[in-house]
C-alpha cells in the first residue's frame, strides 16, 4: 500500500512539472510610456470566441511554461496572443500554444503586452464597433503598437539574458504571434538590435499594415507564415506579401495558405484545413533543427 501511495505521489509530481510555469514582470517599475495608466487588468470569458480574453493590460509580463526536463531541448519561443491590440486571446493563441510547444521540448513564454484601454466590461462588443473602420482603428492602435513592440523587445532581452539559468540556447529563441501578435512579431524583428533580435519567427495571420520597421535583417532568420485564404478580415494577402518580401531578401521562408480556417483559428479545431498548421509548423521546426 505504501508503494502505491508513493507511486501516486511521483505521478502527481510528474503532472505538476509537465507544464510548470512562472510569471516574470518585464519592468522593475511602471512600464515606460504608460506611467499614468491607472486601470486594472481584467478578464472576460462570456464571448463568442469560446476562449478567455484578457484586456486592459498595464503591467507587461511573460509567463514561462517549462517542458519536462527529459524532453527539454534548449529551444524557446515567445508567444504573443492576438486581439487587435485591444484584447489578448490568452488561451487559444497563448497558453494552449505554449503547452503544444512544451510537448515538443520547447520552453514557451506567453507574452502579455500593453493594449488599448477598454471602457466597458464587454471588450468584444466594444472592439467590434471599432473594427467597422480599419483606418480609425489603426489610428487608435498606433501609440499602443509602439508600446507593445517595446514590451516584445524587452521580453526578448529578458529571455536571452536568463537563458543560461534556464538551460536554454540563447541563439535558439523564437518569436511567434497571431493576428495582432503576428504584427507584433514582425515589429519586434524589424526594430530589434543584435541583442534582442529573435533567431526565428512565425507570424500567423498577421495584419501587415501596422508592422513597425521596414528593414529585413541581413542575418539569417527563418520565417514560418500561415493564414487562411478565407480570412474573414481580408488579411490573407498580408501573409503572401510578407512571404514575397522575405523571398526577395533571400531569407529562408515558408508559407502555408489554408483553403479554409477564417481569421483567428489559433489552436481551435474546426474541421478545416487550418487545423493542421501545427503539423506543418512541427515539420518546419524539425527541418531547421529547433527540435530533434
Amino acid at each position: 500500500m505504501k508503494r502505491v501511495h508513493f507511486l501516486c505521489f511521483l505521478l502527481s509530481l510528474n503532472i505538476s512539472f509537465a507544464y510548470s510555469q512562472e510569471r516574470f514582470s518585464l519592468y522593475s517599475d511602471k512600464a515606460p510610456g504608460s506611467e499614468s495608466w491607472d486601470w486594472k487588468e481584467a478578464e472576460s470569458s462570456s464571448n463568442g470566441f469560446n476562449t478567455r480574453l484578457v484586456y486592459n493590460v498595464v503591467e507587461p509580463s511573460i509567463t514561462a511554461y517549462f517542458p519536462e526536463k527529459s524532453k527539454a531541448n534548449g529551444t524557446s519561443v515567445i508567444v504573443a496572443p492576438g486581439g487587435a491590440f485591444h484584447i489578448l486571446s490568452i488561451d487559444s493563441e497563448g497558453i494552449e500554444v505554449a503547452k503544444w510547444l512544451n510537448q515538443r521540448g520547447i520552453t514557451a513564454f506567453v507574452l502579455k503586452y500593453r493594449v488599448v484601454h477598454m471602457l466597458s466590461n464587454d471588450p468584444v462588443k466594444e472592439l467590434s464597433a471599432k473594427m467597422q473602420d480599419f483606418n480609425k482603428l489603426d489610428a487608435i492602435n498606433a501609440p499602443v503598437v509602439e508600446l507593445a513592440t517595446k514590451d516584445g523587445l524587452m521580453a526578448m532581452e529578458y529571455v536571452r539574458q536568463h537563458a543560461p539559468t534556464w538551460g536554454l540556447n540563447p541563439q535558439k529563441i523564437g518569436f511567434m504571434g497571431f493576428s495582432a501578435g503576428g504584427t507584433l512579431t514582425m515589429s519586434v524583428l524589424q526594430t530589434a538590435t543584435e541583442a534582442n533580435r529573435p533567431n526565428f519567427v512565425a507570424p500567423i495571420y498577421l495584419y501587415k499594415k501596422a508592422v513597425l520597421g521596414t528593414q529585413i535583417p541581413s542575418t539569417r532568420i527563418p520565417i514560418f507564415i500561415a493564414a487562411a485564404s478565407d480570412d474573414n478580415l481580408g488579411l490573407a494577402p498580408h501573409s503572401v506579401e510578407l512571404y514575397l518580401e522575405w523571398l526577395k531578401a533571400k531569407q529562408p521562408a515558408e508559407l502555408h495558405m489554408y483553403t479554409k480556417g477564417g481569421h483567428g483559428f489559433g489552436m481551435r479545431k474546426m474541421n478545416t484545413p487550418s487545423d493542421h498548421w501545427t503539423v506543418d509548423f512541427e515539420h518546419w521546426l524539425r527541418f531547421h533543427q529547433y527540435i530533434p
